[in-house]
């Protein structure tokens, strides 16, 4: 297990009544560095980060709020036995400015991470539907987690409630997610998948999707697909999916103070 990397100024926030329309912003930041890291010059790349930070907490009236990254391999290259976790992801193609758009997001706006989790799995386990809201475009993020959340891709807020986060869930074990190299079920699509769920209440549908998994592969095969597709599929929700995948006992979360004043300031 690696060491725990957390910012060096920074404060532990307990959870306490707040204005009901003030929230605390849980930023997915692997997609921030994805958008800018294309960008001209270095300078360009950090004042586009700088800004849609800004705008994002701006928009979501987030007073306090934390960033994470992922670094490293995570827990899911573990799982993955049927073919490597993102095995289809090109490899060094990232340029030459992307460790430096990571350290600025490290050092300026205190983004952290923890070893073996991603972004992902960091925004959903601190994700309280009552005092935070998540700012990613990815949509495994947006659809697994329930209630409004902002997606900064394309400056707007997504709702969703539990029996349709619960759905989507379902329906992506089904048709695999081939952005992550996922198989799931061969030739179910998003239609298909749909088309078989849309007629059943959540609580149905893990035995559902089971079963589908067993008519393709048999009864061996199909329960080692079915499990190694869903954990792969599933992002992590609470500290005790955390535990039991990797091992880790999560801190409180830590947040930071937004000043929109001094733009990419922290301190």
């Amino acid at each position: 297990m690696g060491e725990l990397i957390l910012p060096l100024i920074s404060f532990t926030l307990k959870f306490k009544k707040m204005n009901r329309n003030e929230k605390i912003a849980l930023i997915d930041g692997d997609s921030l560095i994805y958008y800018e890291m294309n960008k001209p010059t270095l300078q360009e790349a950090l004042d586009g980060i700088d800004a849609r930070i800004n705008q994002m907490l701006t928009i979501t009236n987030a007073k306090h709020y934390a960033g994470f990254l992922t670094q490293g391999k995570c827990f899911r290259y573990n799982i993955a036995t049927t073919k490597p976790y993102k095995y289809n992801r090109k490899k060094g193609d990232k340029p030459i400015i992307f460790p430096a758009i990571k350290e600025h997001l490290k050092q300026i706006w205190g983004f952290t991470y923890i070893p073996e989790l991603e972004a992902d799995d960091l925004v959903s386990v601190y994700h309280d539907p009552l005092q935070t809201v998540i700012c990613s475009p990815d949509k495994d993020v947006l659809y697994q987690n329930k209630v409004s959340n902002y997606n900064y891709g394309k400056a707007e807020f997504t709702s969703v409630d539990e029996n349709q986060a619960l759905a989507f869930l379902w329906k992506q074990v089904l048709m695999g997610d081939s952005t992550d190299g996922i198989t799931g079920i061969p030739k179910v699509g998003e239609k298909t998948a749909e088309t078989w769920l849309k007629d059943l209440i959540p609580v149905e549908m893990p035995e559902f999707v089971l079963n589908k998994y067993i008519e393709k592969f048999g009864i061996a095969e199909g329960i080692h697909k079915f499990t190694e597709t869903f954990k792969l599929i599933y992002i992590l929700k609470t500290k005790e999916d955390v535990l039991r995948e990797t091992g880790i006992e999560l801190p409180d979360l830590v947040t930071h103070e937004f000043k929109p004043a001094k733009q990419g300031e922290l301190w």
